[in-house]
């Protein structure tokens, strides 16, 4: 038994010094994940600053809608015009929302987004994509993004260091509540 309680206290050791390690070296990086990813949830509930509202516009019929190319030479426009001129005008992706009678328009070089009308390509709102930044901190792809590296190099390491880090952690950490547990226990049992 005594043999036993002392591989227990050992192995509760070792657990001990690779948690400590673990934490050390990836602490920063929590702490940063943590803050982004509080921001993250709290994205839709910050009165439009991280993620802007979604305006309405005048139709939610898309028949109604003028076609993906008007409304694409509408935003180019005004990215140019009431934005910013020396911005990339190329366009990441379109996300219609017929049941706002919106389309956000975004952008693939910067962060920020118009919406338009979908059927008269009036311009609603023009807003910064701050939870689209943050995300990008959050999942590391932000260095990806501003060195221009394809296939996401870094965020593939930082997101299995982060991953595995937090997994190790997990494992260690249980051991490190369960052993005590498990010594006194075993004391109790026997009779001391």
């Amino acid at each position: 038994m005594a043999q036993h309680l002392k591989q227990i206290a050992a192995k509760t050791r070792w657990h001990r010094k690779y948690h400590r390690k673990i934490a050390a070296a990836l602490m920063a990086f929590f702490l940063f994940v943590s803050v982004t990813g509080l921001l993250l949830g709290w994205k839709k509930n910050s009165g439009g600053y991280l993620l802007a509202d979604s305006a309405r516009g005048s139709s939610t019929v898309i028949s109604n809608w003028v076609s993906f190319d008007s409304l694409h030479r509408t935003a180019v426009r005004v990215l140019a015009d009431s934005v910013d001129p020396t911005l990339s005008p190329v366009i990441d992706r379109f996300e219609a929302r017929p049941d706002k009678g919106m389309v956000k328009i975004t952008f693939k070089e910067h962060f920020n987004a118009i919406q338009l009308d979908g059927a008269t390509a009036k311009v609603l709102l023009l807003e910064k994509r701050r939870a689209d930044w943050i995300e990008k901190l959050h999942d590391g792809s932000i260095l990806d993004y501003y060195l221009g590296w394809s296939g996401s190099p870094f965020k593939l390491v930082y997101t299995t260091t982060m991953g595995l880090g937090l997994l190790l952690l997990t494992v260690t950490g249980f051991w490190l509540w369960i052993n005590p547990r498990r010594i006194r226990e075993k004391k109790g049992s026997r009779g001391d």
